[in-house]
């Protein structure tokens, strides 16, 4: 029983792997945040540029709201 003694690890070693392994999950969570938060921005562009793309066409196009409509909601069948 001694011999293995000599191979438990310590509460101390225990305790400096917890805390290496908070701090890594700490950055980790972080770098998803962040990321989270540039996907979310990104999305949101796309979404205002196809608005400006759909306007723009709709602009284009001489045709009424209403006529817009009726072919939008068409297509919804």
């Amino acid at each position: 029983m001694i011999g293995n003694m000599s191979r438990m690890k310590t509460i101390t070693s225990v305790e400096a792997q917890i805390k290496k392994t908070e701090t890594g999950l700490s950055k980790a969570k972080a770098k998803y945040d962040d990321l989270a938060t540039g996907l979310k921005a990104l999305q949101d562009e796309k979404k205002r540029l196809q608005g400006q793309l759909i306007l723009d066409s709709f602009v284009k196009s001489g045709k009424s709201m209403g006529e817009i409509m009726i072919f939008l909601n068409s297509s919804r069948k």
